[in-house]
Protein backbone atom coordinates (compact mmCIF):
# COMPACT_ATOMS: atom_id res chain seq x y z
CA UNK A 1 0.00 0.00 0.00
CA UNK A 2 1.12 3.88 -0.76
CA UNK A 3 2.67 5.44 2.31
CA UNK A 4 3.92 8.38 1.36
CA UNK A 5 1.60 11.24 0.14
CA UNK A 6 3.64 11.07 -3.84
CA UNK A 7 2.63 7.68 -3.85
CA UNK A 8 -0.69 8.08 -2.38
CA UNK A 9 -1.04 10.72 -5.40
CA UNK A 10 0.28 8.24 -7.46
CA UNK A 11 -2.39 5.90 -7.18
CA UNK A 12 -4.93 8.13 -7.32
CA UNK A 13 -3.55 9.57 -10.81
CA UNK A 14 -2.94 5.76 -12.09
CA UNK A 15 -6.75 4.57 -11.07
CA UNK A 16 -8.26 7.47 -13.35
CA UNK A 17 -5.85 7.36 -16.26
CA UNK A 18 -6.70 3.28 -16.05
CA UNK A 19 -9.90 4.32 -16.94
CA UNK A 20 -9.04 6.30 -19.85
CA UNK A 21 -7.16 3.70 -20.67
CA UNK A 22 -9.93 1.20 -20.69
CA UNK A 23 -12.68 3.28 -22.80
CA UNK A 24 -10.16 4.08 -25.19
CA UNK A 25 -9.42 0.71 -25.55
CA UNK A 26 -12.63 -0.55 -25.77
CA UNK A 27 -13.58 2.45 -28.37
CA UNK A 28 -10.95 0.94 -30.39
CA UNK A 29 -12.13 -2.65 -30.01
CA UNK A 30 -15.62 -1.80 -30.88
CA UNK A 31 -14.00 0.10 -34.27
CA UNK A 32 -12.60 -3.05 -35.05
CA UNK A 33 -15.07 -5.52 -34.20
CA UNK A 34 -17.25 -3.02 -36.88
CA UNK A 35 -14.97 -3.98 -39.89
CA UNK A 36 -14.27 -7.54 -38.79
CA UNK A 37 -18.37 -7.81 -39.07
CA UNK A 38 -18.12 -5.86 -42.37
CA UNK A 39 -16.02 -8.57 -43.83
CA UNK A 40 -17.63 -11.13 -42.72
CA UNK A 41 -21.01 -10.01 -44.12
CA UNK A 42 -19.04 -10.04 -47.55
CA UNK A 43 -19.96 -6.15 -48.06
CA UNK A 44 -17.02 -4.50 -49.06
CA UNK A 45 -18.01 -0.96 -49.61
CA UNK A 46 -19.36 -1.44 -45.79
CA UNK A 47 -15.61 -2.99 -44.47
CA UNK A 48 -14.01 -0.10 -46.17
CA UNK A 49 -15.95 2.58 -44.57
CA UNK A 50 -15.31 0.62 -41.34
CA UNK A 51 -12.22 0.44 -41.68
CA UNK A 52 -11.16 4.34 -42.63
CA UNK A 53 -13.49 4.88 -39.44
CA UNK A 54 -10.97 2.72 -37.27
CA UNK A 55 -7.92 3.93 -38.73
CA UNK A 56 -8.07 7.14 -36.83
CA UNK A 57 -8.96 5.62 -33.76
CA UNK A 58 -6.33 3.01 -33.93
CA UNK A 59 -3.44 5.32 -34.37
CA UNK A 60 -5.28 7.62 -31.75
CA UNK A 61 -4.36 4.91 -29.38
CA UNK A 62 -0.82 4.68 -30.32
CA UNK A 63 -0.64 8.20 -29.77
CA UNK A 64 -2.15 8.32 -26.18
CA UNK A 65 0.17 5.08 -25.23
CA UNK A 66 -2.66 2.40 -25.11
CA UNK A 67 -1.39 0.13 -28.16
CA UNK A 68 2.12 -0.63 -29.81
CA UNK A 69 2.64 1.42 -32.84
CA UNK A 70 3.94 -1.95 -34.39
CA UNK A 71 0.77 -3.56 -33.16
CA UNK A 72 -1.85 -0.78 -34.40
CA UNK A 73 0.31 -1.62 -38.12
CA UNK A 74 -0.23 -5.06 -37.94
CA UNK A 75 -3.57 -4.50 -37.66
CA UNK A 76 -4.34 -2.26 -39.89
CA UNK A 77 -2.08 -3.97 -42.44
CA UNK A 78 -3.79 -7.13 -42.57
CA UNK A 79 -7.81 -5.38 -41.83
CA UNK A 80 -7.06 -3.92 -45.20
CA UNK A 81 -5.85 -6.41 -46.78
CA UNK A 82 -8.61 -8.94 -46.03
CA UNK A 83 -10.82 -5.88 -47.29
CA UNK A 84 -8.61 -6.01 -50.66
CA UNK A 85 -9.14 -9.73 -50.63
CA UNK A 86 -13.33 -8.55 -50.98
CA UNK A 87 -13.01 -7.21 -54.28
CA UNK A 88 -11.29 -10.16 -55.77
Amino acid sequence: MANTPQSKKRARQNERRQDVNKARRSRIRTYLRKVEEAIASGDQEAATTALRAAQPELMRGVTKGVVHKNTASRKMSRLASRVKALSI
